[in-house]
């Protein structure tokens, strides 16, 4: 089959790769001169940075993208990040890091709990993995059946990191789903070279089985006749295929095409799928700031969810002797027109998480409308397939329930994958 990829993101790259060693005649259009999209590195001052996520892969070799890559054949080494995360709290009760802090293993965060909510916390984690709640915040889920402060602004810190999101703003059950996926598949890793070590591997294995991929192009319109998608236009000329795959979100996708009818309930997802967004603040240091390579979450700051430090596992992703520091705060859409405030925030936050180290601020970098966190934040994913036939979306517009950032993009090309191979190759 001849097929065309819209977008050479993370979700559009696995596709082509995956399409291309079974054979299929696969051509992917870019609009950009690189690949990528947000999972690549930019180059700065020595430093790697990433143009999206943070070098780091939720659920490390094991989980759906791990598994994924070692399928396709992708030379890609993820290296376990131990342990896998801690939590930032204040010393001696306070409600801030001013007067000290310490850092707890992620798995014994309930420990702050009172010895009632943590027989409690043990019962309910039990019975929401077979009986998910619906219908609720997982904020309201916390605030009913644990009425604990620092759960509340852990949960706040995890939801923010991983999903560029407030726990007000994820329903219970996708929240409890992604926790499934945790113990499903285990915790996070690194992939050497960071997110460019991973996208130039599958761009390898698309040329190396005769794909295409064409940079600086942009396509202009989906090719429609019956219902049914024929291929595209980009850069003004036309080129056909049996199958199309967009990777730039339901929205954008819809905007290419014209149908003779308009489908109510899809429209309507699309406009309830709002895209998430968020602030990454790069860090120079010449000593370790975290010394480790998991994440750090910070649930007593304002605004920073959470910290890695990956030069710990690859420090190649920084000039010698330096250390690249990451730290992500979610941005709600009210102060997505105050970015210059939220960023003083975090930078602020920072001070106080490290007050005796000392580091430089290389780049702050905003994501947001067009380049988002997630084109569809968690748990308002519309799925891969459109009302048009032989025309599907992937990426972060279209992930799998449960799955987090790059892991949900993994499980939507997957789906994809399967709905293809289940109607048009079987």
């Amino acid at each position: 089959m001849k097929i065309n990829i819209i977008g050479a993101g993370l979700g559009g790259l696995l596709s082509a790769a995956s399409l291309a060693i079974e054979g299929h005649e696969v051509e992917v259009f870019e609009k950009l001169p690189i690949t990528g999209g947000r999972f690549t590195n930019i180059e700065y001052h020595g430093f790697s940075l990433s143009t999206g996520a943070l070098h780091m892969i939720p659920h490390g070799s094991t989980g759906p993208l791990g598994n994924l890559l070692r399928k396709i054949g992708a030379d890609v080494e993820i290296v376990p990040c131990k342990p896998m995360a801690m939590i930032r709290i204040p010393a001696n009760g306070a409600n801030d890091y001013k007067s000290g802090f310490k850092d707890i293993s992620f798995n014994q965060y309930g420990s702050q709990f009172s010895m009632w909510n943590r027989l409690k916390l043990s019962i309910l984690l039990i019975t929401t993995r077979r009986w998910p709640p619906k219908n609720i915040s997982f904020e309201n889920w916390i605030r009913k059946y644990l009425n604990e402060d620092s759960a509340h602004k852990t949960a706040n810190s995890f939801c923010g990191w991983a999903l560029s999101l407030t726990n007000r703003d994820v329903p219970a059950e996708e929240a409890f789903e992604i926790f499934e996926n945790l113990y499903r598949y285990g915790g996070t890793g690194i992939p050497m070279g960071g997110c460019k070590g991973v996208t130039d591997a599958l761009v390898e294995i698309i040329r190396s089985n005769g794909g295409i991929i064409h940079k600086n192009t942009e396509v202009s319109r989906i090719i429609v006749k019956d219902n049914t998608a024929r291929g595209v236009i980009a850069n003004g000329k036309k080129h056909y295929s049996d199958i199309v795959i967009s990777n730039i979100g339901h929205p954008f996708t819809r905007d290419l095409y014209e149908s003779g009818t308009i489908d109510n309930a899809y429209e309507e997802k699309i406009n309830n799928a709002k895209p998430s967004a968020g602030i990454k603040i790069c860090l120079a240091a010449d000593k370790p700031l975290i010394g480790h390579n998991g994440i750090l979450l910070t649930p007593y700051c304002r605004r920073i969810n959470g910290i890695n430090e990956v030069t710990n596992t690859d420090p190649n992703l920084a000039p010698s002797g330096k250390h690249l520091v990451m730290a992500h705060q979610s941005v709600q859409q009210e102060n997505i027109d105050k970015l210059e405030e939220e960023i003083e925030i975090g930078l602020q936050d920072l001070k106080e998480v490290f007050p005796n180290n000392k580091y430089e601020v290389i780049l702050t970098q905003s994501y947001y409308d067009g380049w988002p966190v997630n084109r569809a934040s968690s748990g308002s994913d519309i799925g891969n397939i459109t009302p048009i036939d032989n025309l599907y979306v992937v990426g972060d517009g279209a992930k799998g329930e449960g799955g987090i950032e790059v892991e949900g993009v993994a499980l939507g090309v997957m789906n994809t994958l399967d709905i293809i191979k289940q109607l048009y190759v079987e």
